[in-house]
């Protein structure tokens, strides 16, 4: 199997295939329940760190962020409307804790937008320096 990646000139960061590929799935066919994705400085790029199960909380998907370190994530928000209809938000997570190095906030900062645009079909942006900022009232709240 052959990836083929492109880099960003502006922060030379790429984006692994499999970032798409399992993007796509969670889009298309609901396979994950969300998607954490990790830069890999020293490869230059963007890859998958987790996928959670469909059946997976909310709960656990903030469990699988790191506490003092950068990530992007993607997660299918699943909620009722007061029409009483099923729908789904896919949102997209910049996490950039407080404690996290600053560097790596930078890094992450500026590949951001690019590596967004990656991924299409993203419906609503959090940004969040910590856990309050992406709690479930807020994802709810932004969903409607």
């Amino acid at each position: 199997m052959v990836v083929h990646s492109q880099a960003n000139a502006a922060s030379g960061m790429a984006v692994h295939d499999d970032c798409k590929l399992r993007f796509l799935e969670l889009k298309a066919k609901r396979t994950y329940r969300f998607i954490v994705f990790k830069i890999e400085e020293k490869q230059k790029q963007v890859v998958v760190e987790k996928v959670g199960e469909p059946a997976q909380s909310y709960e656990d998907f903030t469990a699988s962020l790191p506490a003092d370190e950068c990530r992007y994530a993607v997660y299918d928000f699943d909620f009722v409307t007061a029409e009483n209809c099923q729908k789904s938000r896919i949102f997209f997570i910049a996490w950039s804790p407080d404690t996290s190095r600053v560097r790596s906030k930078m890094i992450y900062a500026s590949s951001k937008d690019r590596f967004k645009r990656e991924l299409d079909g993203i419906q609503v942006e959090l940004q969040a320096t910590d856990p309050t900022e992406m709690g479930l009232d807020v994802i709810k709240s932004r969903a409607s």
